[in-house]
């Protein structure tokens, strides 16, 4: 009764069927996995279809993610708590002032922008990017007071306005990078208690 379903010998595939089909199933694996894996999770385009079809440059983004990930995680771990020195450091002449910096990243590229204040200093900014999301990372520095990383804020956002208050006598200021596909310009405007403004 129960060997009625047994199915015949001419129903089971053959061995070689079986070798051909596994063989069928890795090439697709390998075929799959260097035209759509690799752009798509490490940027590494062995045959041009991963940029064609626009895997690559998601690849670049997430790899570059890690990356800014790995040394945000290394900053942080590094990082100095705010303290007061012993000895006051030189005091930094800061009048009220405003700037105008335009900037222009082509894909990937980053650029810092710091200004000098003293503690409870006040800066406001804005910029306004037309549309293309930019990261950023509102940060500050002291040599002085031996201060290698301070976060306010960082994300990212086509536009933003907002006032930087200092938190210790330093430098403070924004860290930009284009992670889109093209070139994006945008000017950031600063204005308030800073004593000097530089580019690196």
């Amino acid at each position: 009764m129960y060997n009625s379903n047994i199915p015949s010998d001419t129903e089971v595939p053959s061995t070689a069927k079986l070798i051909k089909s596994t063989i069928l199933a890795a090439v697709t694996a390998g075929v799959l996995l260097v035209t759509v894996v690799m752009p798509a999770e490490y940027g590494i385009d062995p045959t041009g279809i991963g940029n064609a079809i626009g895997l690559k440059r998601m690849g670049e983004i997430k790899t570059s993610l890690v990356e800014e990930a790995a040394a945000d995680a290394a900053m942080d771990k590094g990082a100095i708590p705010i303290v007061k020195a012993e000895t006051k450091p030189e005091p930094i002449a800061v009048s009220t002032q405003s700037d105008a910096v335009k900037i222009t990243l082509d894909p990937d590229k980053s650029t810092e922008i710091k200004v000098t204040m003293k503690e409870a200093g006040k800066v406001n900014y804005s910029w306004d990017a037309g549309g293309s999301g930019i990261f950023f990372d509102v940060h500050g520095d002291s040599k002085a007071l031996e201060i290698n990383y301070h976060k306010y804020e960082k994300g990212t956002a086509d536009k933003k306005s907002g006032t930087l208050e200092a938190a210790f006598d330093g430098n403070h200021g924004w860290y930009f990078k284009n992670r889109n596909a093209e070139p994006v310009t945008f000017t950031l405007e600063i204005d308030g208690e800073y004593s000097a403004v530089k580019r690196y």
